[in-house]
Order: C-alpha cells, then sequence, then structure tokens
C-alpha cells in the first residue's frame, strides 16, 4: 500500500500550554436568558439541543434574565453568598494546613463554590448526595460542624471516620452526604442504585450525584447511566466539567470532540448544560432537574461548565500544564463575585457587607482551626490505637478477628 495513505493517530492537545497567554478565542456562548426553559415532562429525546448550549441567567454585570430566572428570596441569596465565603475561607486555611504538614492531602472547590453550594439549596435534607471530592460546599451548605471536617481532614481522636479514610473523605449518613470514595466514578452507580431502591419501595427521596469531566471516561460512570435510563431512576447526575482532570485537560476525556452533556443524549436521558459559575443558573437546572425526577420522569444529567481555580490537590501543580493567567482571564468570572453584584444590583448587599462577611467566615474557620489542632492533628500519638481498627466493621465479630484483637491487646 502507498504510504501517503499511512494512518495517524490523533492525540488531544490543549489550545495553551505553560508559557503561553491563556487563549479562549473563538469560544462562543449563548446569551444570559437566551436559552428557553422547557417544561420538566418534555422528552429527553426533545431535548438534544441543550446539550449543546449553555444556560446562563446571570450576565457579566450580575443582572438576572430570562425564563430560567429562579425565584429566590434575598435572605436566601444572601445566605448562598456566605456559604461560598466561607467554603472559599476553610479550603484556604486547610491548604495552608497541608503545607505546613499538619495534613497529607487536601483538595480546593476554588472556583466552584456555587456548584454545591446552589444545588445543596435545591435538594431537601432527606435527599441523598453522592459526591467526589471537591463538593465541601455541600455539607457546609448544610450547617454540617467545619470543625468537623476538619478533625477527619487532621485524623485525629475525634475524627468521625477514626482515621480509616484520607484527608477529604467525609461521611455524614445524617446530612445525607454519602461516604467519598478516592476511586473515581464510583459513587454514580452508587447513587443509581440508591436512588432505583428509593423509587422501588415507593419513598419520596432522589439522589444526586457529583463526577468530573476525566471521570466520565471510567467504565463505572457509563454502567450508571445505562441502568439510570432504563429503570428512570430519580436521580442527577452533575458532570462538573472544570477543564482538567489532575495534569490532563477535558479533551482527554472527550471534551474536545462534543460536550459532556452529550453523552446523555446517547443514553436516552434529559440533558442540561449550565455555567457553573452562575449561581442561579445552577439553581435553577437543579430544582427542574429534582422537580423532573420528583415527577417519576427519569434522570437528568447535568454538565457544569466551570473552571478549576487551583491546582488538581495539594500533590499537583498546575503550572507544568496551563498558562499562568487562564484562571484569571476565564471568561465566565468568578461564581463569588458574580452573585455579589447581583445582590448589589438588587439593593440587597454592598461592598461593607461583602468585607464583613468574608471576615467573619474568615474568623469562623480560624475559631475551628484552633479547636481542631487542640485536639492533635495528622501523626498525634496514640490517636487511633491499634484495636479500634477492629470495631464497626462487623455487628457480630468473626472469631478470627476476635482472635486477632486479642493478640493485639495482649501484644
Amino acid at each position: 500500500m502507498s504510504r501517503k495513505n499511512a494512518l495517524e493517530l490523533h492525540i488531544p492537545t490543549p489550545r495553551s500550554r505553560p508559557g503561553d497567554k491563556a487563549d479562549f478565542s473563538g469560544w462562543t456562548f449563548p446569551e444570559p436568558g437566551d436559552t428557553p426553559r422547557p417544561d420538566i415532562d418534555t422528552a429527553a429525546v426533545e431535548m438534544r439541543d441543550y446539550a449543546y448550549g449553555l444556560i446562563r441567567v446571570m450576565d457579566m454585570e450580575g443582572n438576572a434574565l430570562g425564563a430560567w430566572t429562579p425565584s429566590i428570596p434575598a435572605e436566601q441569596l444572601r445566605r448562598g453568598l456566605k456559604y461560598m465565603l466561607l467554603t472559599r475561607a476553610f479550603d484556604d486555611r486547610m491548604y495552608r494546613a497541608q503545607r505546613q504538614g499538619k495534613t497529607s492531602f487536601y483538595m480546593q472547590s476554588f472556583g466552584e463554590e456555587a456548584v454545591s453550594v446552589a444545588q445543596s439549596m435545591v435538594l431537601t435534607p432527606e435527599d441523598m448526595c453522592f459526591p467526589s471530592y471537591r463538593q465541601q460546599g455541600l455539607l457546609i451548605a448544610r450547617d454540617y460542624p467545619i470543625v468537623e471536617m476538619m478533625n477527619q481532614i487532621y485524623s485525629n481522636a475525634h475524627d468521625p471516620m477514626k482515621g480509616r479514610q484520607l484527608p477529604v473523605m467525609y461521611s455524614s449518613k445524617k446530612n445525607g452526604f454519602f461516604t467519598i470514595s478516592g476511586n473515581l466514578a464510583t459513587q454514580v452507580p452508587q447513587a443509581v442504585g440508591w436512588a432505583m431502591a428509593s423509587a422501588y419501595s415507593n419513598d419520596v427521596r432522589i439522589a444526586s450525584t457529583w463526577l468530573g469531566d476525566g471521570s466520565t471516561a471510567e467504565g463505572d460512570f457509563h454502567a450508571a447511566m445505562t441502568f439510570a435510563a432504563v429503570y428512570r431512576a430519580p436521580v442527577i447526575i452533575n458532570v462538573v466539567n472544570n477543564q482538567y482532570a489532575i495534569s490532563s485537560f477535558q479533551g482527554i476525556a472527550g471534551g474536545e470532540n462534543t460536550t459532556f452533556a452529550a453523552r446523555a443524549v446517547g443514553y436516552g436521558m434529559a440533558p442540561l448544560r449550565v455555567d457553573g459559575n452562575d449561581f442561579l443558573a445552577v439553581y435553577a437546572a437543579t430544582q427542574w432537574a429534582a422537580e423532573r425526577a420528583r415527577a417519576n420522569l427519569g434522570p437528568t444529567m447535568i454538565e457544569h461548565f466551570t473552571y478549576r481555580g487551583g491546582p488538581h490537590s495539594t500533590s499537583d501543580d498546575p503550572a507544568r500544564y496551563r498558562p499562568a493567567d487562564e484562571g484569571r482571564a476565564w471568561p465566565l468570572g468568578d461564581p463569588i463575585e458574580r452573585l455579589k453584584q447581583h445582590l448589589i444590583l438588587l439593593g440587597e448587599w454592598n461592598d461593607d457587607q461583602h468585607r464583613q462577611a468574608q471576615e467573619e467566615a474568615t474568623e469562623k474557620v480560624r475559631e475551628a482551626g484552633r479547636e481542631a489542632e487542640k485536639i492533635g492533628v495528622l501523626g498525634a500519638e496514640g490517636a487511633h490505637p491499634a484495636q479500634s481498627m477492629f470495631e464497626d466493621v462487623y455487628k457480630e465479630m468473626p472469631w478470627h478477628l476476635q482472635r486477632q484483637r486479642e493478640e493485639v491487646l495482649g501484644g
């Protein structure tokens, strides 16, 4: 055969690399308010276009426009803004704590706070959340004590997980927060299964789950999508497209050729694609999907188009794979600043109130930090005695573990 027809392998590459200037030229988005809001009973096959557009409510000046504008009392908007500020303050302190050697690992949600906080405020306390590792805002917006989150991160004597989980792998059944797994995408089939069980038992609770753009390449995600679509599970599947998995841009997972929301089209599932830095848009899309699930109309997949402002984790250096100015140049702005501006336009907020809220969030985190660090940080001797590994594993401890426990205690 002639070599002129030799095959070539396509390897997706980002448009900008370290040392380059951030380049978003050629990107286009629908204008805020342009996307119509369908009825919740719209057939999934009629919603194909929603996988390729972008639901936007706020313009960059803070005005709320269009049919997706949710009806949210000003007091609730202020609460949402304060929860996002608290989440960012918590992230900042815990990131620095890791750098100071007080814990081994941390993952921020910088730039993605609207996704978790807005969604938590829509879902009921009885609904079950199956998060990934960047949804700490879910717990914070459900008023889970941040000192307990710190205890888990430090794996100290008051760690609710008793030292058996990596830092940031929280769990709270009371707060509807399913145990985080470091194995990516495993929470998606768990959420779908939980939702199927809820429907099968004629319950009223729905499930919601979150994963990153890179995790959509995992087999667990696709198996879960099949079950969710076939059985019309009352579940919301949230793909947080923050443009990067760890060290690789979203094109490696398939985002170069199409949107992540387009995956829902192939499964016959309702797709929505939303500006993840627009608190109002996230709130409205989640509200729509939750109403659809509660009406026995099946699952919805939401792609949240956002940007990871910080590193993937404390073990990652984004300067090695993206331009230094990319976060500042992100065309959809910062979720906190955008909601702040919206509230100011409503006459419900001002710069002094914002400064005070920031200071209050910082001080609340500082006080919790002092309390947690008095108990201990990672590596504190005796925080978790060796024999504690046998506790809370089986309702009735089998004989071989009883023997091993006796050997440990005897030693």
